[in-house]
């Protein structure tokens, strides 16, 4: 989920908002399944369950994939970003955030890389929304979906990469650097402000800053981990401090 300076009000991203809005308003409704072990909390979307994963070394799968463009160029993704359709990235069900998927369209073999930013597609057999550019490549923007094979790839081992020199490092969210993330910023100041107010009373009170090639964002974040199950532990002391809406990151 993700939190907006100027309203004040945490929102998912592009398609879960208004499709989980039954989930947040429905507190008579059963509770969610529990977590399995080290892993990501379950989300809920047409009534049914999906269950992030915490590592994805070894992920392949096959499915059909679609495409979102315009509609939804400039909104928010479900981690945190901006959605921007002449990026290569993509939309999940449970990958987790930031793995890199080697594309391949089965129909005309073409292949792409693109990186999970974003949940869904929460339509029977479509496994990854692509955007608007990565399904141009594989060329499915005219029909709309092209039957694809998906493999996993992990985390470009350095910034500086080319997609012809890349390493991956497969993506484990079960030991690494762990932290809450409480809320994001365009206005450093206000990001400030916020990690002043934190570090009064929680430990390691600090601001990430991130580009996504269009806007800066000053990621408010406390708290340090070097495991999932440590940091898990600690979601009911950040809802008793207040902070009900803070979720884990992987730094």
């Amino acid at each position: 989920m993700n939190f907006t300076a100027e309203t004040n009000i945490w929102y998912p991203g592009l398609f879960v908002w208004m499709l989980l809005a039954a989930f947040f308003v429905g507190c008579s409704k059963p509770p969610p399944p529990p977590a399995a072990p080290g892993m990501p909390k379950p989300y809920k979307v047409f009534n049914k369950w999906y269950q992030p994963i915490s590592s994805a070394q070894g992920f392949q799968q096959k499915g059909l994939a679609s495409w979102y463009g315009k509609k939804f160029h400039g909104k928010r993704t479900s981690n945190g970003e901006t959605y921007n359709m002449y990026a290569m990235t993509a939309a999940h069900k449970t990958l987790p955030f930031e793995t890199h998927v080697k594309v391949k369209n089965l129909d005309n073999n073409l292949e792409t890389v693109v990186r999970i930013n974003d949940r869904g597609p929460f339509v029977q057999k479509r496994i990854i929304d692509l955007s608007y550019t990565a399904a141009k490549k594989l060329g499915v923007v005219g029909p709309g979906t092209a039957r694809v094979e998906i493999i996993a790839l992990g985390t470009p081992n350095s910034k500086k990469s080319t997609p012809s020199s890349t390493n991956y490092i497969p993506v484990n969210y079960e030991s690494g650097n762990f932290t809450f993330q409480v809320g994001a910023f365009k206005d450093i100041n206000n990001a400030e402000q916020l990690r002043k107010k934190l570090a009064e009373s929680l430990e390691n009170a600090h601001i990430s800053i991130f580009n996504d090639g269009r806007e800066t964002y000053y990621r408010v974040r406390v708290g340090k981990y070097t495991t999932l199950q440590q940091i898990l532990k600690d979601e009911e002391v950040m809802v008793r401090k207040g902070f009900k809406n803070a979720f884990i990151v992987a730094e």
